[in-house]
């Protein structure tokens, strides 16, 4: 991989940076850029959500599915797009349960580094996409390495917060070993914020006030989301 991994997740990640899969990966995504591919996010990019948030910072976890695929949308964390591109829909109903939960105004902006900074590590499953192909990298190899990174919050002493929106997340998380035999974290699980699902049970689900709730009783503080 051509991405300098942060100082803070080396050690956790190193076995799985070393096998075969994460070099294929490597190998396979610079084949995609040399035959002309656009692949978002930009190089430099990708590993953004283990940058901003150290291991030993994670207070919570927010696991997205793949990049955005649009152009100028994906930077590095799930959900998130940068200042002055038109926040997303899915993005656009958190925002309004971030409302309904604590009452916070619904920013004008669709980053989230604010988030990431605080230990809101907020991870994809996959780490790079297609332009124009959703779900196109699934399955390259991203998987073993954001897997790697789970288990590694979820192994910490540390209590933590798992905030799983839809199968995808709740089905990635709880197959690692470590988080499904978690005794001292929590996991809160509700359907996805997509319009498609949001009325299923994202609306009203309040994960902002529980996290705080939770880790304030932990005493690691309230994010200020």
């Amino acid at each position: 991989m051509s991405e300098n991994i942060p100082e803070s997740w080396r050690a956790a990640l190193a076995p799985v940076l070393q096998s075969p899969e994460a070099r294929r990966l490597g190998g396979w995504l610079t084949r995609e850029e040399a035959a002309g591919k656009v692949v978002y996010p930009p190089r430099g990019q990708r590993l953004r959500a283990l940058e901003l948030t150290p291991l030993d910072q994670v207070r919570a976890v927010i696991l997205g599915q793949d990049p955005y695929h649009g152009p100028g949308q994906a930077h590095g964390l799930c959900f998130s797009v940068p200042e002055g591109v038109r926040t997303p829909p899915s993005l656009v109903n958190i925002y309004k349960e971030l409302r309904d939960d604590l009452g916070v105004e619904i920013p004008p902006h669709g980053n989230l580094e604010h988030w990431a900074k605080q230990g809101v590590l907020l991870l994809n499953t996959c780490l790079t996409v297609e332009a124009g192909r959703a779900g196109s990298h699934a399955g390259k190899g991203w998987e073993a390495i954001t897997d790697a990174a789970v288990a590694a919050v979820a192994a910490r002493e540390e209590p933590s917060v798992f905030i799983l929106w839809g199968s995808h997340a709740r089905n990635k998380a709880l197959k690692v070993p470590e988080l499904a035999r978690n005794e001292r974290h929590l996991i809160l699980t509700s359907p996805h914020p997509s319009p498609l699902s949001a009325h299923g049970g994202f609306f009203g689900s309040k994960p902002f006030s529980k996290a705080n709730g939770f880790l304030e009783a932990q005493g690691r503080g309230r994010i200020d989301w």
